[in-house]
């Protein structure tokens, strides 16, 4: 299973959670209702958050050099889409049977809430994917190079054709000499 399948799935699972929580919680207390929906977006937003620092902290132990980490922001954008459709589309499902879920037609449920859901998903992931790395990165010692002039001999794209950064190169520079 690929890893934005797995975060997606969790997620959908758990923003259904959460509007069954917030429909039965609305029903209860109905003067509590912005209260209620904020607190449990903000939960679900640190669900989202608290695996973004795992994930963030992992990449950042696995691989040192930031320019060889992986690429979690797709990741976690696919997982977030992949949470707001299927959501969406169960919230909306539950709803045909269920009444005390606040659920719109099935092309809002899986339009506009799934652009909610996947948008506090990323937001929340990618801020802890930053922290993560972050909290790896303040102790780990510098990257090293491998030139002299700092820049990394592998990702240097002048350096197949500049004699001065090949240091097997047998061409020397002209040297300019003083004539007067």
């Amino acid at each position: 299973m690929s890893k934005w399948l797995l975060r997606g799935l969790v997620f959908a699972a758990l923003m259904v959670v959460v509007r069954l929580l917030q429909g039965a919680l609305i029903n209860a207390f109905d003067t509590w209702a912005l209260t209620i929906s904020a607190t449990l977006v903000v939960l679900f937003a640190i669900g989202a958050l608290i695996w973004g620092v795992s994930d963030g902290r992992a990449d950042a132990t696995a691989n040192p050099d930031p320019d060889r980490r992986g690429d979690l922001a797709m990741t976690w954008l696919l997982a977030g889409l992949f949470a707001g459709v299927v959501s969406g589309l169960v919230a909306w499902f539950i709803s045909l049977f269920y009444d005390n879920l606040y659920a719109e037609a099935v092309v809002n449920e899986v339009t506009t809430f799934a652009a909610f859901t996947a948008l506090v998903v990323f937001v929340a992931a990618i801020a802890g994917v930053a922290l993560g790395r972050y909290l790896v990165d303040r102790n780990a010692p510098p990257v090293v190079r491998h030139s002299a002039d700092g820049e990394r001999a592998d990702t240097d794209v002048f350096a197949a054709v500049n004699p001065d950064h090949d240091p097997n190169a047998t061409a020397t520079a002209p040297v300019a000499t003083d004539r007067a």
